[in-house]
């Protein structure tokens, strides 16, 4: 009996229906019966051929059990993020004044992110206390200390009575705060330094050997400075399971329903070392979805991904961007960068100067650029009704990239940012909203040759990078 993706909306589950795909295709080629239960016809993408018998029920019973699960880490005394759960508003400040905020909000049981954020003040905690306890009325909300400018690492793994047969370590771009359907990640991981690969190693296998698994698994941390916490393990396929299938060329999905079925496993898995690196980068609709905001938090929002390979971080990153159809023909960049974000993108906006790109921004990063000896031009926002005007000049299509980075959550419709970021995407500008997706993205205007790069079925760069090594 294999269980589907479960309800969720169509644009969240394709990686989902990927996983019950693969699951049917092992036990049918050892002509095994086969009965898979899906409980949304919407989400429905499995071939119904593949499958003996399809029902189309609801599946209810929650499984999940935060505090038995704390309970396990703090006897095999690992690090892990607490999660209280609260039933009224006094429980929730008493919590978030002892942590200190900011903190996470959540529904207790919840996929893909719904109603789950990242609270930042007592007077925004009633809002959002109110919105998760919609979601899931008859449980209570759950919170968690926000860990600020960290980040986030996931392993997806395969596990037979308590030891792990095949796993593979990815890590987000983007800091800890986004959700991990939707941030762009990276295989192997390219910034992650030994020893935290090794430190994870050593509890994700704690935590497998504790609990005596015979199944597929993904367990997310947290990691800042020398600190690694755990934020969540979940004892089934993940969103990443076809990504870290993909680039690891081992079908992770055939692995697991191989150890299910008891069929015999002797390989050796490589996971780790690749002469390639894999991207997997979330895709938008924010034009359709008018006056909503285009800055991606831990609720989900994408309506799917694209995964990259190439032959370094910068390639492939890039390429992520092509196969999205967006693309950079001229040199003219206007930069809207929100509190202390600017000195990180600096170096690169100088660099972007020698490399004859034209750099405009809005008052405060010009004058922040201008002290600090970097050539712009300002230009000017709708409130400060002055000329040039920078709304005038998004609706000719007059820039090639919006870099805006707001700094908070760029969710309140009335500000200048949210003014920018939503005509930009009106007038088809592509625009980067996230620091660390920004830092990428420039470093690879300034270090490529854009005109050279490639878009390759993922079969031929196989070949290629195989003759490569070969030589």
């Amino acid at each position: 009996m294999i269980l589907g993706s479960g309800g969720l909306k169509i644009s969240q589950v394709g990686e989902f229906n990927y996983s019950g795909t693969q699951t049917i295709k092992a036990p049918k080629e050892e002509k095994i019966h086969r009965i898979l239960i899906n409980p949304n016809i919407e989400t429905l993408q499995t071939a119904p051929y593949t499958a003996n018998e399809i029902y189309l029920l609801l599946l209810d019973a929650e499984v999940e059990n935060r505090h038995k699960f704390s309970s396990l880490l703090h006897k095999l005394k690992i690090d892990h993020l607490t999660w209280p759960t609260v039933i009224s508003l006094t429980q929730a400040k008493c919590f978030a004044n002892q942590v200190g905020y900011p903190v996470l909000i959540r529904p207790s049981y919840v996929l893909s992110g719904s109603a789950i954020n990242i609270v930042f003040s007592e007077e925004d905690l009633a809002q959002f206390l109110i919105q998760a306890a919609k979601i899931s009325p008859e449980h209570p909300v759950v919170l968690s200390k926000f860990i600020v400018k960290a980040k986030e690492l996931e392993v997806d793994g395969v596990a037979k009575e308590g030891r792990i047969i095949i796993e593979a370590v990815s890590e987000h771009i983007e800091n800890a705060g986004m959700h991990s359907g939707y941030a762009t990640m990276v295989l192997p991981p390219q910034n992650l330094d030994l020893e935290t690969i090794r430190r994870t190693k050593l509890i994700r296998r704690q935590i497998v050997k504790a609990l005596e698994i015979t199944c597929p698994f993904n367990i997310q941390f947290v990691v800042k400075g020398n600190s690694i916490q755990v934020i969540e393990y979940n004892l089934r396929g993940s969103r990443s399971f076809s990504f870290v299938s993909k680039v690891t060329c081992h079908n992770f999905i055939e692995i697991a329903t191989r150890v299910l079925l008891d069929q015999p496993i002797s390989d050796i898995f490589k996971t780790l070392e690749f002469d390639y690196v894999g991207i997997k980068s979330p895709q938008f609709s924010y034009q359709r979805l008018k006056e909503t905001s285009s800055v991606a938090h831990v609720e989900m929002a994408s309506i799917g991904k694209v995964a990259c390979i190439d032959r370094d971080l910068q390639e492939a990153f890039f390429l992520s961007w092509m196969t999205k159809q967006i693309r950079i023909k001229r040199k003219k960049i206007l930069f809207r960068i929100g509190g202390d974000k600017k000195n990180k993108l600096l170096k690169l906006i100088k660099a972007l100067a020698d490399c004859r790109w034209k750099i405009f921004a809005t008052q405060g990063t010009h004058d922040f650029l201008k002290s600090h000896q970097a050539a712009s031009q300002c230009i000017y926002k709708r409130s400060q009704k002055k000329q040039p005007d920078l709304s005038s000049f998004i609706k000719k299509g007059y820039f090639d990239l919006i870099i805006n980075i707001p700094k908070g959550t760029g969710a309140n419709p009335i500000t200048d940012g949210f003014h920018i970021r939503r005509l930009s995407i009106d007038h088809h500008i592509p625009l980067i909203t996230h620091l660390q997706n920004a830092q990428v993205f420039l470093s690879c205007l300034v270090d490529l040759n854009l005109k050279s790069l490639l878009i390759l079925p993922s079969q031929r760069f196989a070949t290629i990078s195989e003759k490569r090594s070969n030589k």
